[in-house]
C-alpha cells in the first residue's frame, strides 16, 4: 500500500469554476478573488478579508501596516514554519523565539512574559497543527504591554477557540491556501480582520502600490469615464495579489471545507484509538477539540523516542512521513536571534507526521496504525 502524506481533494466542481474564469477571460486579479474574499469573511464570521498569493505575503504585508519601527522585536514560537519569521525581517524586524507548551506545542505564555522586553512590538501566535493557542492569554498581555496581534492561521481553516473563530482574535488572522492544507488554491492566503481601516491600504500593498487594479479601472471604463485607465501609486507595493484562477478553486474548495474537516476528524479519532496501546507510541498533540464540529486540524502525528528508526521503517512500507517543524532557532540562518526553546528542541527529536488528507481513508488509517504496532513490538 502506498500511503500519501497529504494529498488536495479537487473534482469537477474546481474544473467547472475555472471554465468559468476562462469563459470570461480575465485570469488575473478580478470578480472571483473579490467573490471569495466575501465568502470567506462570512465562512469564518470576521468583518474583512483580503486574498494573497500566500500566508507569506499575508504576514509580511500584515505586520507592514503598522510601521513599526525598524530594529523592533516580534515575539514568535520557535516551532513554526520560516514565513513566521521571514515576515519579521522583511520589515527589518528583529523575532525573537518563544518556547511551546510540552503537550499542545502551542506558544508558551510564561515563556512569552520572560522574554518579553521593552522593545517588543507584535506576537505572532501559531495555531499548531490546528491546536488552539491559549488566545485569551496571548491578547490579555499583548493588551497589557501594548503589542499588536497577528494570528497565524496556517495550520487552521475554520478552527474555533472557546467558540470564537481563530484568525479573528487578534488584530489580523492570516491564512494559507497553499497545496497541502486543509483547502486549496494551488497556493494562495488571504489577511483578515474586523478592522476595515487598517486592512484597506492591503488592496494597494498586494498591487505594487497601485491605488486601483486593473479590475476595479475595467469597471470604470464600462461606466463611460474617460479616464479609466488612470491610477496613482502613493506607497510602496508588492506582486502579491491573488488570482480569479486561485480564486475560482477556493470558491468550489470553501463549499467543502466543513465535510474536509468532519472528515479529518474522523480520521484523527480513529488513529487515537488505534494507538492507545502501543507502546513507545503518543499523539503529537492533544488533539482538544477533536470530539467537536469546531476542530480544524492540519496533520496528524506521534512522538516516538526512536523517530528516526520509526520513519525509517513506515518508509519501507509505502507509508509517508514528515516532521513539522525543525525548531527554526536550529536552523543557521535563524540561530543569530534570541531565544533558547529547550522544551521545542527536545519534542523535535522525536516528532513523527503521519499521513492526514481528505482522501485518506479508513483502510489505510489500519494500515498504519498495524504498522506502528509492529514498529513498536520489535523496538519496545
Amino acid at each position: 500500500m502506498d500511503v500519501r502524506l497529504f494529498k488536495p481533494s479537487l473534482g469537477k466542481e474546481e474544473i467547472d469554476s475555472i471554465q468559468k474564469v476562462f469563459d470570461i477571460s480575465w485570469l488575473g486579479l478580478g470578480e472571483k478573488v473579490l467573490d471569495f474574499e466575501k465568502k470567506w469573511s462570512k465562512h469564518i464570521n470576521i468583518g474583512h478579508s483580503i486574498a494573497l498569493n500566500s500566508a507569506t505575503a499575508a504576514l509580511h504585508l500584515s505586520l507592514a501596516l503598522f510601521k513599526f519601527e525598524n530594529g523592533k522585536k516580534v515575539m514568535m514560537p520557535s516551532m513554526t514554519f520560516a514565513s513566521t519569521a521571514t515576515a519579521a525581517l522583511y520589515n527589518n524586524l528583529k523575532p525573537v523565539f518563544v518556547d511551546c507548551c510540552e503537550k499542545s506545542l502551542t506558544m508558551d505564555i510564561e515563556d512569552l512574559k520572560r522574554k518579553w522586553t521593552s522593545d517588543c512590538v507584535a506576537i505572532i501566535p501559531v495555531h499548531y497543527g490546528g491546536e488552539p493557542c491559549d488566545m485569551e492569554a496571548i491578547m490579555a498581555f499583548a493588551k497589557i504591554k501594548n503589542m499588536k496581534v497577528i494570528e497565524d492561521c496556517a495550520h487552521t481553516q475554520g478552527g474555533f477557540y472557546k467558540g470564537k473563530p481563530l484568525g479573528s482574535w487578534g488584530d489580523i488572522g492570516c491564512f494559507s491556501f497553499e497545496e497541502k492544507k486543509g483547502m486549496t488554491t494551488g497556493d494562495g492566503g488571504m489577511a483578515c480582520s474586523n478592522d476595515k481601516e487598517l486592512l484597506e491600504p492591503l488592496k494597494s500593498m498586494r498591487w505594487v502600490g497601485i491605488d486601483k487594479d486593473t479590475w476595479r479601472r475595467n469597471k470604470t471604463k464600462s461606466e463611460n469615464n474617460e479616464r479609466h485607465w488612470y491610477y496613482e501609486i502613493s506607497l510602496l507595493g508588492y506582486k502579491y495579489n491573488m488570482n480569479n484562477l486561485a480564486a475560482a478553486v477556493g470558491l468550489a474548495q470553501l463549499k467543502k471545507l466543513n465535510k474536509f474537516n468532519k472528515h479529518k476528524s474522523k480520521m484523527i479519532q480513529l488513529y487515537l484509538e488505534g494507538i492507545k496501546n502501543i507502546d513507545g507510541i503518543e499523539p503529537l498533540l492533544p488533539y482538544s477539540l477533536i470530539n467537536n464540529d469546531r476542530s480544524s486540524y492540519w496533520l496528524f502525528g506521534v512522538r516516538c523516542k526512536k523517530r528516526d528508526e520509526l520513519i525509517k521503517f513506515l518508509t519501507s512500507l509505502g507509508i509517508s512521513t514528515g516532521v513539522h517543524f525543525t525548531p527554526l532557532n536550529m536552523q543557521p540562518f535563524f540561530s543569530q536571534y534570541s531565544g533558547e526553546t529547550p522544551v521545542a528542541s527536545e519534542v523535535y527529536k522525536h516528532m513523527c507526521t503521519l499521513p492526514l488528507h481528505m482522501e485518506l481513508t479508513v483502510e489505510e488509517v489500519d494500515y498504519v496504525v498495524s504498522a506502528l504496532r509492529s514498529f513498536s513490538l520489535k523496538h519496545f
